[in-house]
């Protein structure tokens, strides 16, 4: 345990680290489990084993540390015995694609899930305006921003801030965190844990860049990679290659339906888990 000079420097360090988002995330947990503070301090370099960097710790605090409800669920897909999948979208919402995206849903009146920036979401909100009522929301962070080199307090302002602004702009509250490039490290789970949050990442993704032409390749990929649970990843915005994979998502669609799949949003997916079989 540090003692309080420590600890102070510590808080000193993740503050100027963190700017405006640390110290929103700082002064919201204050009350709360970051209130370890008081009793044991932030961690920092000199408690982790060397080599080991601060990001990589999963309890944030050098006192009592539990967030409620105690624990984080990671969900790469969903056991279930039902034809059902969950299409997720990453990264908007942005002018180029987002629109085509929401166009394209609304022809096939199919459910998804967007996992958005938080940022973006402020800057493009008419681009969701009036679009988002079958759909789900999932927190993708404010910035798009590694949480894995991120200290507890800065994943916290990271996530609580795209929190708050996909809340004002859809209003939908975000459940679901998906970590940017699909990274988790120590400081992902307890900021996701003091937030109530769980975790998705993804079973199948769109492999443009590999399967993109003809777009008949990726379709079939997805469409024969698809198992009931499956969690599909595209995204609204990036690389160009990625767009091949909107052009082909009515193929897609076609192809998951004549197969006997229902697309669900996420939160809808994870509700259809089956029940686990008790361990002895």
């Amino acid at each position: 345990m540090t003692d309080g000079k420590a600890s102070r420097r510590s808080i000193l360090r993740a503050l100027s680290a963190g700017g405006a988002g640390t110290m929103a995330g700082v002064a919201a947990g204050a009350l709360g489990t970051i209130g370890g503070v008081a009793a044991g301090g932030l961690l920092d370099d000199a408690d982790a084993m060397p080599g080991t960097p601060v990001s990589a710790l999963g309890v944030p605090t050098a006192g009592p540390w539990r967030p409620h409800p105690g624990h984080v669920d990671i969900s790469w897909a969903v056991d279930t015995s039902q034809k059902l999948v969950a299409l997720t979208f990453d990264d908007g919402p942005m002018p180029d694609w987002t629109p085509m995206v929401h166009d394209i849903l609304d022809e096939a009146k199919i459910p998804a899930t967007f996992f958005m920036v938080g940022r973006r979401v402020v800057e493009h909100a008419r681009l969701i305006h009036g679009r988002m009522d079958r759909h789900a929301v999932g927190n993708h962070t404010w910035a798009h921003t590694d949480l894995t080199r991120l200290t507890h307090p800065q994943a916290y302002g990271a996530i609580h801030r795209a929190h708050t602004a996909i809340a004002e702009v859809t209003g939908k509250e975000a459940r679901l965190l998906r970590p940017p490039l699909g990274n988790i490290g120590g400081t992902t789970l307890s900021a996701a844990g003091q937030l109530g949050y769980d975790v998705v990442l993804w079973s199948l993704k769109m492999r443009e860049a590999f399967l993109g032409r003809p777009v008949g390749r990726l379709v079939d990929y997805i469409v024969d990679g698809c198992e009931p649970g499956t969690i599909l990843l595209a995204h609204d915005t990036g690389h160009r290659d990625r767009l091949i994979a909107i052009r082909g998502l009515p193929a897609m669609i076609r192809g998951l339906r004549a197969k006997g799949f229902e697309f669900v949003t996420v939160p809808d997916l994870l509700a259809a888990a089956d029940a686990r079989p008790a361990t002895r």
